[in-house]
């Protein structure tokens, strides 16, 4: 920290990774914030003398974009730019004793549940009242809302666990009461995150709860709409569906990664699951919810993957139709079960499979709009840009999912909704015009 006398001390705080990660930023953000300190998230302007990198550790590509920003603030302490760069998050949590060999000139490490040694090192103290009046650095209108922390799912790939723990939930009651905070703050759209929604309450409460957790949210006045994201298929709640179907505002959306549609595959994955199951819990969506999107991801080329394992994947997918889709390559991960098989897909073919699939998938998305060409939706509208306001359907969720865009010459407030008629599309965006 800087003497007495000199200017005052101004953090930034730098996040890599999912929505998770940007949750625990913001309460990074919030604390010091109620302990006096001059914050920003990801700042531009590089005038801070205290940086915070939280870190994502989830696959090669994401752990070496996290080195190459710690690097870049290490190389800017070392010429003077900054006076101390503190790391925390998923990486930091894994390999923090590795690291601060490789990277001496980092100041301290943090793993992803040490948030008050975090604070102390600032000097700064953990503030027990400000819990649940999370500060936000996405826009007003939306907040992520994580329901619960870590995971026991036994997935052989996935190193989660090992930087998250175990599966942790958090209370109804304190849920509601940020709902509420955050509703009278202007936020009209809450996303539930969780490395398992579906888990949600077994701890806690001794069975699945997720639907009694969304009949209360669903009561908080001034949401109008909640997205269910990171569903697992294995045990998944089918009471979830008929809250969804009973209550105006939760998104007819949610967000199942599958991971494959191969069940050999999915047996190695250590998923818990068949295709064949996999193909009858989405027909029970799909009848329970009418007009659902589904989105869900895949991984590409894990240990042990078949031309043949991977076609019927491919043949999954032309088939489901699902409405969003991710795919990723496999990142060969070590202390996880499949880090004990031979990485034995090449990279080529990882990312060739990973490019059919998306082929695919791109073609369902285009014929999936242009059926919605001549209906109207509800849009909430996230931001200006290119000539155009940019907003998304309850079927769509920022950042990962379809846009819809109106000419800038049709003016609407930003974080509010309109109605909009569709009058062309894409394969990842919907144009129209408000009604």
């Amino acid at each position: 920290m800087k003497t007495k006398g000199t200017k005052r001390n101004k953090v930034n705080i730098v996040t890599l990774g999912c929505s998770k990660n940007l949750v625990d930023s913001e309460n990074i953000f919030t604390q010091l914030k109620g302990n006096g300190y001059n914050v920003t998230h990801e700042s531009q302007k590089d005038d801070a003398n205290i940086v915070i990198v939280n870190t994502c550790g989830f696959i090669d590509n994401a752990k070496q974009e996290s080195v190459d920003t710690i690097l870049r603030y290490a190389d800017a302490k070392e010429a003077g730019l900054v006076d101390k760069v503190y790391v925390t998050g998923c990486l930091s949590h894994r390999y923090k004793d590795e690291l601060a060999v490789e990277i001496p000139t980092v100041d301290a490490w943090f793993g992803t549940n040490e948030l008050p040694r975090l604070l102390k090192t600032l000097k700064a103290d953990y503030k027990q009242e400000l819990v649940g009046e999370r500060l936000l650095t996405t826009p007003a209108h939306y907040a992520y809302l994580k329901i619960a922390e870590g995971c026991d799912r036994p997935c052989s790939f996935c190193a989660i666990p090992l930087m998250r723990g175990g599966h942790v939930s958090r209370s109804i009651d304190e849920l509601v009461i940020e709902a509420k905070s955050l509703a009278r703050r202007g936020t009209k759209e809450l996303i539930l995150i969780a490395q398992d929604l579906t888990y949600y309450g077994l701890d806690i409460y001794k069975k699945r709860n997720l639907s009694e957790l969304l009949n209360h949210l669903a009561d908080v006045e001034g949401i109008d709409w909640i997205r269910l994201q990171y569903a697992y298929p294995s045990g998944f709640p089918l009471d979830v569906l008929d809250v969804m179907r009973e209550r105006s505002n939760i998104c007819k959306y949610l967000d199942m990664p599958l991971q494959s549609g191969s069940t050999e595959m999915l047996k190695i994955m250590r998923r818990g699951i068949t295709r064949e199951k996999t193909e009858d819990l989405i027909k029970t969506i799909r009848d329970k919810v009418p007009g659902i999107a589904l989105r869900t991801t895949l991984i590409a080329g894990h240990p042990g993957e078949t031309e043949e394992m991977f076609e019927e994947t491919l043949e999954f997918v032309e088939r489901t139709r699902f409405d969003r889709l991710g795919v990723f390559a496999y990142s060969h991960e070590d202390q996880t079960h499949s880090f004990s098989m031979p990485d034995d897909v090449p990279a080529e073919i990882k990312q060739q499979r990973t490019d059919d699939i998306m082929a695919v998938q791109q073609d369902i998305s285009w014929s999936l709009n242009q059926a919605k060409i001549g209906n109207t939706y509800k849009v909430l509208f996230d931001r200006k840009e290119g000539g155009y306001f940019i907003g998304r359907t309850e079927f769509d969720s920022p950042e990962v999912d379809n846009e819809v865009l109106i000419s800038a010459e049709q003016y609407v407030r930003l974080g509010d909704f309109a109605q909009v008629k569709v009058n062309d599309a894409e394969e990842f965006d919907l144009y129209g015009d408000l009604v």
